[in-house]
């Protein structure tokens, strides 16, 4: 399948690259058919891009890059809808608000998409954890986690104060993401 999309241009998507939200996303239940690009800008986040209207995309990231300590617990009727037998066996994301500040970016981890990355079903769940939220600020989380990615990659004593503060330019693979599960977007 190839779609042309407002954010990536073309993109060829194969079959099994599609991800199917069969209820949609919250405020958007018409589109069901998405698919995970990795734009190639050597970020982590991804963008989760509607097959059915080439404007819609969702930024989206594993929510564990910046909140270690965060879990997703899904009830037995969630579990069967995504054809799962724990959610170990799925990736978690959560939707990405992303405002001309890029300081001020939050994620939706109230409300994170599950994906069963075998399957390929997907879902928008609520999580009753009262200490989530739809907003939560992750922009120095992520920063910090980033920089500390980069600097692994590096001898720490070659790094000045000026290259912490720098973003990171080295790309960083995705673990959890199956590569057969993610296009990737080729910047013109």
């Amino acid at each position: 399948m190839i779609i042309k999309t407002g954010r990536f241009g073309q993109l060829t998507i194969g079959d099994d690259e599609k991800i199917v939200i069969p209820q949609g996303i919250f405020g958007f239940p018409e589109y069901t058919r998405f698919a995970l690009v990795d734009p190639g800008d050597e970020t982590l986040i991804l963008w989760l891009q509607s097959l059915e209207n080439p404007e819609i995309a969702f930024p989206v990231l594993e929510p564990k890059l910046f909140r270690t300590d965060y879990s997703v617990r899904l009830s037995a009727a969630e579990l069967r809808e995504l054809k799962l037998d724990n959610v170990n066996q799925s990736a978690v994301f959560s939707i990405l608000t992303i405002p001309e500040d890029i300081t001020q970016m939050t994620a939706n981890i109230k409300a994170p998409i599950v994906v069963n990355l075998k399957e390929q079903i997907a879902k928008q769940v609520v999580l009753q954890e009262n200490e989530y939220s739809i907003k939560q600020p992750m922009f120095k989380e992520l920063r910090a986690h980033l920089i500390t990615i980069n600097s692994q990659k590096r001898p720490a004593d070659a790094q000045s104060e000026k290259e912490e503060l720098a973003p990171v330019t080295s790309p960083v693979a995705i673990r959890d993401i199956p590569p057969s599960l993610t296009v990737r977007a080729l910047q013109n």
